[in-house]
């Protein structure tokens, strides 16, 4: 688990990434503007900010420098824009961005670009729960450890001739299915280790819409947080 600061003056942004980094299990902190960011790195003392870069004030390049200039860029920084040009992500690169997303982010590109940015944070003992070996793994699955609140999965479900009186034939169909898509997913989870990467391929699914299947069927990503709380 991280501490991770998001700084964007739009509302919707820092809302829907607060909502996805609360799910892989991280402590986020929100700022809409310079001011805000920094006051929120003095205090938080984030392992990582993801900052907008046109902010009616400062914006986040300034900001950058201003770290950069005073002795506080000891964090990784992913900038974030939607009508940024490559020579302004190419300048803040240089200040000390560790990476560049563009806007509209999807999952995918943010997990990648946060699980590789965490990984090389400097020297200081990590606040995450992962033993110093687990940083050597392909950020893929270190991701998906993640996601499942770093929890072993359940061993892989016996679907055997049993199976359809499990799923309450006597249901509408709609819970029904709703039964079956559960238990699907969930051996198909427990069957590929946890890779989201690797039931998306499997079931044919995007990982996008992956991700928000299962939380529409309430399958738990999340109960590693809750037994370490």
């Amino acid at each position: 688990m991280a501490n991770i600061l998001v700084v964007d003056d739009e509302l919707g942004i820092r809302d829907l990434l607060s909502e996805i980094l609360n799910d892989e299990g991280h402590n986020v902190e929100l700022a809409e503007n310079a001011a805000q960011a920094r006051a929120a790195r003095s205090t938080a003392r984030p392992d990582l900010v993801l900052l907008d870069i046109w902010m009616p004030d400062t914006d986040g390049v300034s900001l950058l420098k201003e770290w950069s200039a005073t002795g506080l860029l000891n964090m990784p920084v992913i900038m974030m824009s939607g009508h940024a040009t490559i020579d302004t992500a190419v300048e803040a690169t240089k200040i000390g961005a560790q990476s560049f997303l563009e806007k509209p982010i999807t999952l995918q590109k943010l997990l990648k670009a946060v699980e590789q940015a965490l990984s090389k944070t400097p020297a200081e003992p990590p606040r995450r729960p992962v033993v110093p070996g687990s940083m050597a793994k392909p950020p893929e699955l270190t991701v998906e450890s993640a996601m499942m609140g770093g929890q072993s999965l359940p061993a892989v479900v016996d679907m055997g001739p049993q199976a359809n009186q499990a799923f309450g034939l006597d249901k509408p169909l709609r819970d029904a299915r709703d039964e079956f898509e559960k238990a699907y997913f969930e051996y198909h989870l427990a069957k590929e280790g946890g890779s989201m990467t690797r039931v998306a391929e499997k079931t044919g699914l995007e990982r996008t819409h992956l991700y928000r299947k299962l939380k529409q069927l309430g399958v738990d990503l999340t109960r590693g947080k809750r037994s370490g709380a």
